[in-house]
């Protein structure tokens, strides 16, 4: 006779047998995830949303998903909902770094495992999440200023005056790729930055921002460094509204490798683009299931990235996933 796990349940109840029946009713069910996305406010976002969704389906996971918005407030109500759903493991991408230690103590009390992903959050208990998934956004500020010192090294005398596209303020991206930028280009005193003001990581702010930095500065700028694809995709109509040459006259630093700065890059638009991948999903479950499982998992896991120069972005370009 062939017995499934209920069955098995069912015995081991009318036995009086107590060993094991939580990991055999465990295995009956679903894994069942809270996760709590920043918004849909770039190309990244979306391919960041679309890979835990489409991990989550091929995992068997059931999701819960919510979109805040690009507001913090809207985060915190999604993880309260999720607290009192009782998921199994919450998991989210935070709009900014910190305000989160009320909501996540709740997540604790419940017994609830947390895991960050994309962003990392600014708490004084670190036992208020498990892990933190993601890129390493200093080393990605470090890698936009060592090729631009690369650069450097074959331009004109004279001061390079520098304007920064800065993503949201408050976010763990926008603090860090500044920091590490700004960390490296010291080094080089003719490197200046004149400029610097969020575009709140999408397209339409950033073309609003470098119109305001056209305007003032003029042909005084030599270097642009956006903190992401999407705001140096709208510096650059900026830009070219103002019948200037992208990637010439100015030369253009971002973040992210999507396919649209690829594209801006074939097309002699940007220069170079710093890769932080979105493809964060298959990780995320299989690190979900490890936790609820009882296995330990470190800290922090650092997603494999390069940097990618627009003289291989043809080449590159076709093994582009997002």
């Amino acid at each position: 006779m062939k017995l499934t796990s209920k069955k098995i349940l069912a015995s081991a109840l009318f036995l009086g047998l107590d060993f094991g029946i939580a990991s055999i009713a465990f295995a009956d069910k679903s894994l069942v995830m809270g996760f709590a996305q920043v918004g849909a406010e770039s190309e990244w976002r979306t391919a960041n949303t679309a890979s835990i969704k489409d991990a989550a389906g091929k995992a068997g996971v059931t999701l819960k998903f919510s979109d805040a918005q690009q507001k913090q407030e809207n985060q915190i109500k999604a993880i309260r909902s999720y607290i009192a759903q009782k998921v199994d493991v919450i998991a989210f991408s935070p709009v900014v770094e910190s305000g989160w230690d009320t909501v996540l103590k709740e997540a604790k009390s419940a017994k609830i495992p947390v895991i960050l992903t994309d962003r990392a959050v600014n708490v004084t208990d670190k036992s208020l999440y498990v892990t933190f998934i993601g890129s390493d956004f200093v080393e990605e500020g470090h890698r936009a200023g060592r090729w631009l010192l690369e650069r450097a090294k074959t331009m004109p005398a004279g001061d390079i005056n520098i304007v920064e596209l800065q993503g949201t303020v408050g976010s763990a991206p926008a603090i860090d790729r500044k920091a590490g930028f700004e960390q490296e280009i010291a080094t080089n005193p003719r490197l200046k930055i004149i400029r610097s003001q969020t575009g709140d990581f999408t397209r339409a702010k950033g073309k609003e921002v470098m119109e305001a930095f056209l305007k003032a500065e003029g042909k005084k700028i030599n270097v642009l460094y956006a903190h992401n694809d999407d705001m140096a995709i709208g510096a650059i109509q900026a830009i070219e509204e103002a019948g200037l040459k992208p990637g010439k006259d100015i030369l253009i630093i971002s973040v992210d490798g999507v396919k649209g700065a690829f594209e801006a890059m074939m097309a002699g638009k940007l220069n170079v683009t710093v890769e932080c991948s979105p493809l964060l999903g298959p990780q995320l479950m299989q690190v979900a299931k490890d936790i609820v499982a009882g296995k330990s998992v470190p800290k922090r896991i650092t997603t494999v990235e390069g940097v990618f120069p627009a003289e291989i972005a043809a080449k590159e370009f076709p093994n582009r996933k997002y």
